[in-house]
């Protein structure tokens, strides 16, 4: 009987079988930030702890750091001390830390990939809960807790409970101008936010076979927002070329040798899932987000839901509530629903392609001029790429902002911020209530050429319709 990658890996990692059920889980890679380690490395200093793997510890600023100012200090006094904070913590402990002037930083779900420090068959930890989007190598990843980002610092280990592997199979051809956020937008929609309780997520199918590395990516982010611990595509010749040549890739012989154990990693054909979900990628349309959980989504063609549409007095409750914060009518089209703020940015939706994608069609369009639009990449690799190519000049000259790299108003744990209830058409990962920094505003999840189409029109808008797209590959 065949095995899943999940199950290879767990099996390979797997270092001892505790009283309580769970398993104490090796990891091999420990990606830290600004925010949850803090607490963590106090505890480990309170405890008279030593980082066990310092080798396997890597560490950025992503969260907090201002994304308008390029010297230190910072005006916002908490980021200051919380960037000092992270340079002592990886000096005193022997971490390796993208500092913000090794011209490496930036979120640590994007730096981690593009150093190569992301690889297939590994298992990888982080205080973040987009962990997942490593999964896109063929890795077990998921977010940590600060008590487990201390635990692991402490030993390189955690206990974990064995999931249950679910298959998801998306196959045919995407109709032109859906993306790869429209894909993990349809699937959240249609399985639930809580569908995955208990799973992980293996994505695979033709489209998952012929998506790049950052689609893949965008996807494995988001698998969070569905309930599952973990998300993952199984590695192949996409993943290999990605990786080679990467700063923390194998070399030489190495390198042939590892890519022999990553093709072994990927799950048997003849192995069995506890799940399978089968998705037909032609029924899948550009889509956004109406209410305040990312699977209150529809197609941009589709309406605001009405209470008497509800299955369930629990479903009821929740579309009420969604409609009460997100002052939406009840029944009315999606599209046309006036924005504010424009955000093409995150972990999700801030690589290179992302703003290849826009940059592509949003030339000769104007922002609306009641919008305010801002640009973040989502790495100082990525800003860099893009400058050379003459990108953020396309953004400047188009009426948005051009930010330097951090996670910026996805979690707004910086000044980037909406103010009352604007409402935000956003590529990042979550909709919830004031996650955009104010306690009452309002964010529509879409991909990176429907956040500039809704810009460029004032409103949530079709992409198709703004761009005239008709051949445009899924990003």
């Amino acid at each position: 009987m065949g095995k899943s990658l999940y199950e290879k890996v767990w099996e390979s990692h797997a270092a001892a079988q505790l009283s309580n059920g769970q398993t104490q889980l090796l990891i091999d890679t420990h990606l830290i930030h600004e925010v949850t380690s803090p607490q963590a490395f106090g505890m480990m200093r309170d405890l008279g702890l030593k980082v066990r793997h310092p080798e396997r510890t890597f560490a950025t600023v992503d969260h907090i750091v201002p994304t308008d100012e390029f010297e230190e200090p910072f005006a916002d006094p908490l980021a200051d001390a919380m960037i000092k904070e992270l340079r002592r913590n990886a000096d005193d402990f022997g971490i390796t830390y993208f500092d913000l002037k090794s011209g490496k930083q930036g979120i640590v779900h994007v730096v981690g990939p593009e150093q190569g420090i992301t690889q297939p068959g590994t298992t990888i930890a982080c205080g973040d809960s987009h962990t997942a989007t490593h999964g896109a190598f063929g890795a077990v990843a998921f977010g940590i807790g600060t008590t487990q980002v201390r635990d692991v610092l402490a030993t390189q280990s955690m206990a974990m409970s064995k999931l249950r592997v679910r298959r998801i199979n998306v196959n045919g051809e995407l109709p032109p101008g859906v993306y790869a956020k429209d894909v993990i937008l349809h699937i959240i929609a249609q399985l639930g936010a809580k569908g995955g309780i208990g799973y992980a997520y293996e994505f695979g199918g033709d489209v998952f076979d012929r998506f790049t590395m950052e689609e893949r990516m965008t996807v494995c982010n988001m698998t969070i927002e569905g309930g599952a611990r973990c998300g993952y595509v199984n590695p192949d010749e996409t993943t290999f070329a990605y990786l080679e040549g990467k700063p923390y890739s194998p070399k030489g012989e190495d390198w042939d040798k590892a890519v022999a154990a990553w093709r072994a990693i990927a799950s048997d054909a003849d192995c069995t899932y506890d799940d399978i979900v089968n998705i037909n990628a032609g029924d899948i349309a550009p889509s956004v987000t109406w209410g305040v959980s990312p699977d209150q989504g529809v197609s941009i063609e589709g309406h605001v839901p009405r209470l008497e549409d509800a299955a369930t007095p629990a479903e009821k409750a929740s579309i009420q509530e969604a409609l009460d914060y997100m002052k939406l009518e009840p029944g009315a089209p999606i599209k046309g629903t006036p924005i504010d703020v424009a955000f093409v940015g995150s972990c999700t939706n801030g690589r290179l392609s992302d703003f290849r994608e826009v940059a592509k069609y949003i030339q000769g369009h104007r922002v609306a001029e009641n919008v305010k639009a801002i640009a973040v990449p989502g790495s100082q690799i990525v800003a860099a790429l893009c400058e050379k190519e003459g990108i953020d000049q396309i953004f400047l000259d188009a009426g948005f902002e051009w930010r330097r790299a951090g996670c910026s108003m996805c979690l707004a744990m910086n000044p980037d911020k909406l103010i009352g209830d604007q409402l935000c058409a956003s590529s990042s990962n979550r909709n919830f209530k004031g996650r955009q920094g104010s306690p009452i505003g309002r964010t529509i999840l879409m991909s990176p050429l429907m956040v500039a189409a809704a810009a460029v029109r004032g409103c949530v808008s079709d992409a198709r319709e703004v761009f005239a797209v008709e051949d445009a590959a899924a990003v």
